[in-house]
């Protein structure tokens, strides 16, 4: 163990950018391909809402569902984890947010490579003094003891055997194995002081920088464990917490990187860290929560009540809250958020090119939390009064509930909020209260198979098998069937009237995917015909041509005609470049804060999503137009490049939010005006698309828009409705279309005029059924109160009588109930003098409604009601008195 003479013995304080570039510097130079991280969004699988280690986004690879592009790979993933999130702040070794380094091998090599390649990176490269080291293997993993003892030299002493729940790495079934970790001792100085403290204790003396898992195992879930054929290495190493150690500090939050963040924290709130215990709270929670939402919104996630946008809401929310108890009365997380970026930028140059967006959304999303808050905080001091009134702990779900769906407070917000004062919250009872909100958000992580998706045929095929798109320059094709498979299994053939799925080995047909929908056709040999319904993508770049055998049999191995259905094609390849377009229009119109958030693209309409903050106005609406037809008839070449992703972006190509791309990607150029990457179908040249028209512009989430268009014959089919709709209206109008407006103005004065007049005949006909009712009038404790029944007047119309009778009578309190038919109609008004003696309407009504029937409430100067029950009338007339009595002072 290391004393405490030898803890001046430190290695170069690398920062976490150094650190982050040499580790995966060392491991392109031992074969491994760098790959960049992954989205923080989870791709095809169900079981995750956000990408929570490094392993996760490469599940495919080793499942063997998909061939990786080498068989050694290196990443430095983003990744975020919540289970720990009110802990968060509390404690200097939690945070939600953290960058996973790992090597990766699928089938090559294993337990010799993994432990040697571990120790050279972390006592030659980073220079940790390998006295400070301690690896750890599983209970019965004697071939890693091994390793670690005879070829890298460690004194079997130093060497530490653990059990299953912390050297045996599994999630339930599926590729499962022993761990061999490494531990870093920091020193006395980080000890419990214990005399038996070593590795394992709960001190913050040994710390775990390295876990190499051994894939060598298929378990059943159960307990069983099949030796899996192709093994597979899985390492993991926090880059932060391997800062902590090389930086010899005391937690993440004191890293280089997290530092000037926890410091300009500090700054803007104008406090100092380690002098409080609960502002330390705060500055490590919103230090933490804010590196998680810069890097949720530049991968695309947008706020919202259900799913990783709940998730997102929540930790900005927690965020903004402790804003305000560290004394912050402006904006500043957007701030905070130029911090991360500017840190984290040179690992990860999407922030760079988000920087726009995500300030825009930081601040629109923290202007909307500051608006609600106030009067949420209110409400919750209100509801916490009465917890200590009623002597009671627990907020009730309902109520908790309620700050969540009208105020927007997270529950565990106001759960943090309450738990400062000694309460606690019905959580069982919020979570019914919003059923279908956590319905939704549930099934977004629902859990299914190992790989998070539904259990499908499909996964049953070879995953060597795959399938080239041939459709750019192709609308029919041949080729050779490599699968067949009906709904429940694989096949070898199909017969007329079966459903299934073909695949071969080159199609023209184009799979469901960027938004645009997948061709339809036949496909057709000498005596066959297989009638294409849909056109799938699965993984492994398998191409499934789902519909039924119209005619014949079709047989595995047999070359097919591959025919799509042109015209559909045609027609949908106008509304995808009409797509590339429009992005370039709203950017220009709207700024640069303008990504694509989603689209949907057929042969009849396009639908784009986009993320803006407001309703386009219709001036808006009318240049974005305009752009776009001019650009149509400009008639620009539309061309496309296979580059590398680097090249792309270095050409000012637009990528998606999210997207996942290969090493080479396809670039779409419209002339000099749009240039995006894009693997959709698109016209040759602008002028094919003919006409551009926007048809609905609408909101569909927080800070996503929604345009609706079309294109071509769409257009024309579109004006030809509306003048039919325009002719039909203009014939029941008795005009001519040209003067359908004038006429439906003057139809307009006409019904004015004659509501009007049927108003005042109706406040006579009121007036006359009540006739006098002034010898009606009682007094209360010295109060006027009449109370009168007229029969089948409306609730304007026992207004209108009241106000009458109010001039009429002076001060008092006027309470008038109606009945017509079924139903009952109930009003009562109270004069100044009236509320000033304790007189409310509101409470007369509470109080009277039930007898007719009803319910309702209002003012203290007026209240209405209505009621189901006309039998009830007269002893509510006969209760009146009473009630007011018994509010009078």
């Amino acid at each position: 163990m290391i004393n405490s003479a030898q803890e001046a013995n430190i290695v170069k304080a690398y920062g976490v950018n150094e650190l982050r570039k040499m580790y995966l510097d060392f491991f392109e130079s031992k074969g491994h391909l760098k790959m960049n991280s992954f989205s923080l969004v989870p791709q095809n699988d169900k079981s995750l809402l956000l990408i929570n280690s490094g392993m996760a986004p490469l599940k495919p690879y080793f499942t063997g569902q998909e061939i990786p592009p080498r068989k050694r790979v290196t990443t430095c993933q983003k990744c975020i984890r919540t289970g720990d999130i009110e802990n968060v702040g509390k404690t200097a070794r939690h945070g939600t947010f953290f960058e996973m380094l790992g090597n990766f091998s699928f089938g090559d090599y294993f337990k010799h490579e993994a432990i040697a390649w571990s120790w050279e990176f972390l006592t030659d490269v980073v220079g940790i003094d390998p006295n400070r080291l301690y690896p750890s293997v599983y209970l019965e993993d004697d071939e890693a003891f091994d390793i670690w003892n005879k070829e890298i030299g460690i004194a079997p002493e130093r060497i530490f055997r653990f059990g299953k729940a912390d050297n045996f790495w599994e999630h339930g079934a599926g590729p499962c194995g022993p761990c061999s970790e490494i531990y870093y001792d920091r020193g006395e100085k980080y000890g419990c002081g214990k005399p038996d403290c070593t590795v394992g204790c709960d001190c913050d003396r040994f710390i775990e920088v390295w876990n190499n898992v051994f894939t060598q195992f298929e378990g059943d879930g159960n307990g069983k464990y099949v030796e899996l054929t192709n093994k597979n290495i899985d390492t993991g190493m926090g880059l932060e917490r391997l800062a902590t150690v090389v930086q010899d500090v005391d937690s993440i939050f004191d890293v280089d990187t997290i530092k000037a963040l926890r410091s300009k924290v500090c700054e803007i709130a104008g406090v100092t860290y380690k002098q409080d215990t609960k502002t330390d709270i705060s500055i490590r929670l919103i230090t933490d929560h804010i590196r998680s939402v810069t890097f949720m919104i530049s991968d695309g996630i947008i706020p919202s009540n259900e799913g990783r946008g709940y998730v997102l809401r929540r930790l900005l929310r927690r965020a903004a809250r402790h804003g305000r108890l560290l004394g912050i009365k402006d904006r500043f997380l957007a701030t905070l958020s130029t911090t991360v970026i500017n840190e984290s930028k040179d690992g990860y140059p999407e922030l760079e090119e988000k920087r726009d967006y995500i300030l825009k959304l930081l601040t629109i999303e923290e202007d909307n939390f500051n608006k609600t808050i106030d009067q949420g905080l209110s409400i919750l001091a209100e509801l916490e009064e009465s917890l200590v009134k009623d002597e009671k702990t627990t907020l009730s779900g309902d109520d908790a509930f309620k700050l969540y769906d009208t105020y927007g407070f997270p529950l565990d917000l106001t759960k943090e909020i309450l738990e400062e004062k000694g309460f606690t919250i019905d959580e069982e009872g919020f979570h019914k209260a919003m059923n279908v909100q956590r319905e939704t958000a549930r099934s977004a992580r629902a859990v299914t198979n190992y790989m998070g998706a539904d259990e499908t045929v499909y996964q049953q095929l070879d995953p060597s098998l795959t399938s080239t798109f041939v459709g750019y320059d192709n609308h029919s094709y041949t080729s050779k069937i490599i699968a067949l498979t009906t709904d429940t299994e694989i096949t070898n053939e199909l017969v007329a009237g079966q459903a299934g799925t073909i695949f071969v080995e080159e199609t023209p047909f184009y799979a469901t995917s960027g938004g645009q929908v997948a061709d339809t056709g036949v496909i057709t040999t000498s005596d066959c015909e297989f009638q294409v319904e849909d056109t799938i993508k699965l993984q492994g770049g398998k191409i499934g041509h789902v519909g039924k055998v119209t005619k014949g049999m079709i047989k595995v191995s047999e070359q097919v005609t591959l025919t799509i259905d042109k015209n559909k094609r045609l027609a949908t390849g106008k509304n995808h470049s009409a797509t590339h377009l429009l992005q370039k229009a709203l950017r220009t119109v709207l700024g640069s804060h303008v990504e694509q958030a989603g689209s949907f693209v057929s042969s009849e309409r396009l639908r784009f999503d986009f993320t803006h903050f407001s309703a386009l106005s219709a001036e808006e609406i009318v240049k974005v137009e305009k752009i776009v037809n001019a650009e149509i008839i400009s008639a620009l070449p539309v061309h496309t490049d296979i580059m590398t992703i680097e090249e792309a972006k270095r050409t000012g190509a637009m990528a998606l939010f999210g997207e996942k791309y290969g090493d080479s990607v396809r670039v779409v150029t419209m002339g000099d005006f749009s240039k995006e990457l894009c693997g959709g179908t698109h016209v040759s040249n602008t002028s094919n698309i003919i006409v551009f028209k926007i048809v609905s512009e609408t909101g569909v989430a927080a800070g996503v828009r929604r345009i609706e268009a079309l294109t071509a014959d769409g257009v024309f089919t579109y004006y030809n409705e509306i003048e039919n709709e325009l002719n039909v209206a203009a014939k029941v109008a008795k005009t001519e279309p040209a003067m359908l407006a004038k006429r439906i103005e003057a139809l307009q004065d006409e019904i004015k005029a004659l509501n009007s007049e049927n108003e005042k005949l109706k406040n006579k006909l009121a007036k006359d059924a009540l006739g006098d009712v002034m010898n009606q009038v009682i007094e209360v404790k010295g109060v006027k109160l009449l109370a009168a029944k007229v029969p089948d007047v409306d609730m304007n119309g026992l207004r209108n009588l009241g106000d009458q009778l109010k001039d009429k009578m002076g001060e008092g309190v006027i309470i008038l109930v109606s009945a017509s038919g079924d139903k009952v109609n109930l009003i009562a008004m109270v004069t100044d003098d009236a509320m000033a003696k304790g007189a409310h309407a509101g409470n007369l009504i509470k109080d009277l409604a039930v007898l007719v029937g009803g319910g309702g409430g209002g003012r203290p100067n007026m209240a209405q009601a209505g009621g189901k029950n006309p039998a009830g009338i007269d002893t509510l007339l006969e209760k009146a008195a009473s009630c007011l009595e018994g509010q009078i002072k």
